[in-house]
């Protein structure tokens, strides 16, 4: 039976979603770990995103196909109690046959938080960037414009080597500020290897001054 499981986890301690060969440390060994201790089956978790390490999710999609049937909530249930308390899972249903939780998924949102301001929040450290000096938010939000829709995002890759296609549609990038609080928030069909933090450092750039809105469809 396939299911469907929404996930969410703070990947600080973490390799990353995607299992392995030189480490046994990512979200999705150790989700399909649980799972064959509780259905004694080793199935492959296939993520609708694959977060790179120290990526936290909120909510991350995942399809599992299992030969056993399985109660969806005692299937929830049962994950969590083996799992280890920064790794939740929220949801399970059962799921279409033809569901695949990356090759169905429609589109995927990333937001960074920043803290400005000379001193951090220590509470939150794990989950923004400290910057120091002000920004300017309108300049930010000016490159953002430009770096919305469908574009070859190549420049924005960290795999420089990469020979598909760079090709995504970025259908948003808002900047919310509330006090010394930021966050960015990134939504398209699907980003690049490092995609996101690229553009992330590129927006800060602008809001430094250290480049101009303007520059954004030269790169």
């Amino acid at each position: 039976m396939n299911y469907r499981l929404t996930i969410q986890y703070d990947g600080t301690r973490y390799d990353g979603w995607q299992r392995q060969g030189n480490t046994d440390n990512t979200i999705q060994g150790k989700l399909e770990d649980a799972l064959f201790r509780l259905t004694g089956e080793r199935a492959e978790l296939h993520g609708a995103g694959r977060t790179d390490a120290g990526v936290h999710a909120l909510g991350q999609v995942a399809s599992v196909r299992l030969s056993g049937e399985f109660p969806p909530e005692e299937l929830r249930r049962g994950l969590n109690g083996l799992l280890t308390e920064d790794i939740a899972v929220t949801a399970v249903a059962a799921a279409g046959e033809r569901f695949h939780a990356r090759l169905n998924a429609t589109g995927k949102t990333y937001r960074y938080a920043i803290r400005l301001g000379d001193v951090p929040d220590v509470f939150r450290r794990r989950y923004q960037i400290h910057v120091e000096e002000a920004l300017d938010l309108e300049a930010m939000e000016r490159a953002a414009a430009l770096l919305t829709g469908r574009h070859d995002y190549r420049s924005f890759c960290g795999n420089r080597k990469m020979k598909k296609s760079a090709i995504r549609t970025v259908d948003a990038i808002t900047i919310r500020a509330k006090g010394n609080d930021v966050t960015l928030t990134f939504h398209g069909d699907g980003f690049l290897y490092h995609m996101v933090r690229i553009l992330v450092g590129t927006l800060l750039e602008v809001g430094r001054g250290e480049r101009s809105p303007e520059e954004m469809p030269a790169i």
